[in-house]
C-alpha cells in the first residue's frame, strides 16, 4: 500500500504519542506501508517543524527530513492541479498522489478531507487510515 502523510500527521504524530498519527508513524517505520512524498511536501514539513510552537532542535528536524527521504518514494509532480481553491497549497498533496499512484492520502485538513477522494486515491483521516493498514 502507498500512502502520503500530510504535515499534520507527522507534526501530530512526533510531538503527542499514542495518537493514531504516531500510530501511522510507527506502522511506517515496521514497514507496514510505502510512504510516498515529494520534495515540496518535504520542504513544508521541515519549515512548519521550525516554526512550531514547540521548538524542536535542529539537527532533529534533519533527522527526520532525512529519515523520509532515505525511507519513502520521492516522486516528481508533473502537474499542477487547481482543485483545493480554499487552500490551494493543499493540491501539492494530490498532485503527489497522481505522480505516486498512491492508495492513500492520510491528513486531518478539514480541505482534503472534504473532497474524500480524488482520481481514485482515498484521503482520510488517521483514525481510518489505522483501521485501513
Amino acid at each position: 500500500m502507498r500512502i502520503i502523510l500530510d504535515t499534520n500527521v507527522f507534526v501530530s504524530g512526533i510531538f503527542w504519542e499514542g495518537n493514531f498519527c504516531s500510530q501511522i508513524i510507527e506502522k511506517w517505520k515496521n514497514k507496514k506501508f510505502e510512504l510516498v512524498s515529494s520534495i515540496e511536501i518535504i520542504d513544508e514539513l521541515v519549515k512548519t517543524l521550525r516554526n512550531f510552537k514547540i521548538q524542536m532542535p535542529e539537527e532533529m528536524i534533519e533527522e527526520w527530513r532525512n529519515m523520509i527521504i532515505e525511507n519513502s518514494t520521492i516522486v516528481k509532480p508533473t502537474i499542477k492541479l487547481d482543485v483545493i481553491k480554499d487552500d490551494p497549497d493543499d493540491n501539492k498533496f494530490l498532485e503527489a498522489g497522481i505522480a505516486g499512484d498512491v492508495d492513500l492520502i492520510v491528513s486531518q485538513d478539514r480541505h482534503l478531507l472534504k473532497l474524500g477522494e480524488y482520481e481514485g486515491t482515498k484521503i482520510v483521516t488517521p483514525e481510518k487510515a489505522i483501521k485501513i493498514i
